[in-house]
């Protein structure tokens, strides 16, 4: 507290009051475009929606990539899991993160029972865990591109989505295919975890939370 030359109190401005409230990116979840298996695309999705309602947002977010070299990455309070736990053990996973702030970050995954978005800590604790519990092969690894870079250079023509004979694993997006004018389909580069390779950075689980998660000091 302080006293003004007239003698009135006044609040100081502490870091806590100062702060800004993030922006919502995305006013519903239900809003948002998604079709189920199709993570990558519906990550593009939303980074095509900050680009257009929130540009100035955009180099604050980014795509997350999340396998391993087996593509066994086991992800808890997936809505596709069956148990109480909701375990699901994908071949890749893809999130979408907002880092308003170097200490504040939120994570937007649509294929989560968490709430959409959930701060960093909180979804990184629930959904990865540790890598402690696990046999090194489900060890899981993060590609992280920026968002603006995944809008320009992702491609998918969904082959992976198809089978040997032409038909659909599952019904794809009933929009286009992303494609680039350079390639129309780039998203092994994407889900291949090695460093020197692809686009963005790759980091091993401690690593990825100590880019994202500052506590407050």
């Amino acid at each position: 507290m302080a006293a003004n030359s007239n003698g009135q109190i006044k609040q100081r401005p502490s870091s806590e009051n100062t702060k800004k409230t993030p922006i919502s990116l995305f006013q519903k979840q239900s809003e948002c475009s998604y079709v189920s298996c199709y993570c990558e695309e519906n990550v593009f999705k939303l980074a095509q929606d900050v680009a257009s309602k929130h540009s100035g947002e955009l180099h604050k977010c980014f795509v997350t990539f999340v396998s391993n070299p087996s593509r066994t990455v086991p992800l808890w309070r997936q809505k596709a899991g069956k148990d109480e736990d909701r375990l699901v053990i994908w071949d890749y996973h893809v999130i979408f993160l907002y880092q308003p702030e170097p200490e504040k970050c939120l994570v937007y995954d649509l294929d989560s029972e968490l709430p959409f978005p959930t701060y960093f800590h909180k979804y990184v604790t629930e959904t990865f865990r540790t890598d402690q519990i696990l046999k090194a092969d489900y060890f899981r690894f993060f590609r992280v591109v920026p968002a603006n870079e995944f809008l320009l250079e992702f491609a998918s023509d969904r082959r992976h989505m198809k089978r040997p004979d032409g038909t659909w694993i599952k019904p794809p997006p009933n929009y286009p295919a992303i494609t680039t004018p350079k390639n129309p389909h780039n998203l092994e580069d994407f889900i291949q975890m090695e460093a020197t390779k692809g686009p963005g950075q790759v980091f091993s689980l401690t690593q990825f939370v100590q880019r994202f998660y500052k506590p407050m000091a």
